[in-house]
């Protein structure tokens, strides 16, 4: 069977547990602390080991407020990679982020080097949150500041009153008789003023 030719973005969109995972971010400037907040964001019981010989104040406030937050103050070690699920690096050393991609390609750990695409396992994109609807959106690097311009726009399109939505329909889906073909089929036709223009 013959696979079909892929055109523009490559990426699989994953959405990760991060209160299960262990995240390392190696970094405690100000690109640090953008990826902790994009982390603590998207979940707020983000488990993360932060190392760095120096970490901005910013970074140990948001620390004090969760118990899942472990601060390193000191240059990086390898095992500090110990049950790691992934690792983000944001130093502003590139030598040492090509040795950790090393080490980290051996032990088949997951790798985002910030503004360094060619290093990268995985990049971190835009999401919208509204209640439990995430939604996650990609340039594939060809444009941040388009994707962060959408996030904006749907986060000011999608209603409030999203997340209710979602509650309804999983109480209707659940209460649903019939085989998967017949609950795909009543759900499609709830839904179906959604999308209609």
């Amino acid at each position: 069977m013959s696979q079909p030719a892929s055109s523009g973005n490559p990426l699989f969109p994953v959405f990760l547990k991060l209160d299960e995972i262990l995240t390392v971010v190696v970094g405690g400037g100000n690109v640090g602390l953008e990826k902790l907040e994009a982390l603590l964001k998207n979940d707020p019981n983000a488990r993360v080991r932060l190392v760095a010989p120096e970490i901005r104040d910013e970074i140990k406030k948001l620390a004090d407020l969760s118990p899942n937050i472990e601060l390193i103050e000191r240059k990086f070690e390898y095992q500090d990679l110990e049950d790691a699920g992934i690792a983000i690096l944001a130093t502003d050393n590139p030598e040492l982020h090509k040795e950790i991609r090393e080490w980290s390609k051996e032990r088949h750990l997951l790798l985002n080097v910030a503004d360094t695409p060619h290093l990268c396992d995985f990049y971190l994109g835009s999401t919208v949150k509204k209640g439990n609807l995430k939604i996650g959106i990609s340039t594939n690097g060809q444009s941040p500041t388009f994707a962060k311009r959408l996030r904006e726009i749907l986060e000011e399109s999608l209603p409030d009153e999203t997340d209710q939505l979602l509650e309804k329909l999983k109480l209707f889906r659940d209460k649903l008789k019939g085989d998967f073909q017949d609950k795909v089929k009543k759900l499609n036709e709830l839904t179906s003023t959604l999308v209609k223009k």
